[in-house]
């Protein structure tokens, strides 16, 4: 997958969770069967998976430094999915979500909106070999580098829309 290829799938993923869910009446926004995570909550999730690529994109000397570069085969999208789905699944504490009432809706939507720009024109610059050799911790995978770190983000984004849809065929019924 190219750079814009990547970009624009995750954006895009992303974009259509968040339509999904604006879409959705109060009573699915707050909805939950089996203790699962309501459509907010998934939301919630979703975009606080992404704050920290704020702080940390605007700086690849930083990333360098502090994460190095990667040390073994880089993964294609497939690979990384395949690891991924080797670990837990579970969200470390800092990205589990709290309750979410329907007036953060709004709130969510525009600030998620503002990240996935600002994350759009961070990585626009950098280069392919940045992409495949600077690093970052993930909580589950461990290093990765930048371009299997957003093939992750963009599948994390169409996961968590499915979730929502799956607890959500539980209230037409």
């Amino acid at each position: 997958m190219t750079k814009q290829e990547l970009i624009k799938s995750f954006y895009d993923n992303h974009k259509e969770m968040s339509d999904y869910v604006n879409s959705l009446t109060d009573e699915q926004f707050v909805y939950s069967h089996n203790e699962k995570w309501t459509a907010g909550q998934q939301f919630s999730h979703v975009y606080l998976t992404l704050l920290p690529f704020l702080k940390i994109l605007p700086s690849k000397e930083f990333i360098e430094q502090k994460f190095g570069k990667i040390d073994r085969p880089i993964w294609d999208y497939e690979t990384v999915l395949k690891n991924y789905f080797k670990t837990s699944l579970k969200a470390p504490q800092q990205f589990l979500p709290a309750q979410i009432n329907t007036e953060q809706k709004a709130t969510i939507t525009d600030d998620l909106q503002k990240i996935l720009l600002t994350i759009q024109q961070l990585l626009d610059q950098y280069t392919d070999e940045e992409l495949d050799t600077l690093v970052l911790p993930h909580p589950l995978l461990g290093k990765m580098t930048i371009r299997e770190m957003f093939y992750l983000m963009t599948y994390h984004a169409t996961h968590h829309l499915r979730q929502t849809e799956k607890n959500l065929e539980q209230l037409k019924r």
